[in-house]
């Protein structure tokens, strides 16, 4: 890695391991402590402080390592690249989707699994408890919704105080949630945000500037989109047309 000193380099391993944590993995699944016996002439060897590292570990290294370094830049570049033919490999995956009712179904899905996320990258930043979370995910709702919380969604759609919100969008207003998850998880991480009034304002900023961008597309606004019906009765459908086959 171009790194002159090896206690330059264990820097980078505190990074790799804090990124290892906060990802949920257990940090001696990827990085392994020993001493490593070396050379330091005349047949001389010392132990040294040494790590054993998964390929996990090994790409959260690059990211953390100094960039100015040609090889720690060309690591970064090309994680970069593939998280983007990741990306567009999704999103071919959605335009293969032909019908409302299987883009709502594939975005539901995804908003799910980064829901989880998000809940994970605000508990990092502080927000810990049941009421804390519903008030951090009502400052997402604010910053997208114009100042409307999800209280005021709910009366808005003409939902019950029963129904999810996310169950009874349709994929244009699920897309526009979604990009609120991710770039909200994104922001928390990757600016190291801690604590409940920070995460709640960050959640609520990245809302808005998705709110600001669907305006400058002359899109509609979220909480003017109808409501959709029940995902649910989507999936049950589904599933008795597999059951058919």
């Amino acid at each position: 890695m171009e790194y002159s000193d090896f206690r330059n380099f264990q820097s980078v391993i505190s990074k790799a391991k804090d990124a290892c944590k906060n990802s949920r993995q257990l940090i001696e699944n990827h990085l392994v402590e020993f001493n490593e016996m070396v050379a330091i002439g005349s047949g001389a060897e010392r132990k040294m402080p040494s790590c054993k590292l998964s390929r996990y570990a090994c790409y959260l290294i690059v990211q953390n390592a100094n960039p100015s370094k040609e090889i720690v830049a060309l690591g970064q570049t090309y994680f970069a690249v593939q998280t983007r033919l990741q990306e567009i490999r999704q999103m071919d995956e959605y335009n293969r989707l032909t019908t409302e009712d299987e883009k709502r179904l594939f975005l539901r899905n995804e908003m799910a699994k980064h829901n989880t996320q998000l809940a994970a990258a605000a508990k990092d930043a502080g927000v810990i408890t049941e009421i804390d979370y519903a008030i951090f995910q009502n400052h997402g709702y604010k910053g997208l919704y114009g100042g409307i919380d999800a209280k005021g969604i709910h009366a808005k759609k003409g939902l019950k105080k029963s129904q999810k919100i996310l169950d009874h969008m349709g994929s244009t207003e699920l897309a526009a949630n979604l990009f609120r998850a991710t770039q909200t998880e994104e922001k928390l991480k990757r600016e190291q945000i801690k604590g409940k009034q920070k995460a709640n304002q960050t959640h609520f900023e990245v809302g808005k500037k998705v709110r600001k961008t669907i305006k400058e597309l002359g899109g509609t606004m979220p909480e003017n989109l109808p409501a959709a019906d029940s995902i649910k009765k989507l999936e049950q459908k589904t599933e008795k047309k597999k059951l058919k086959k």
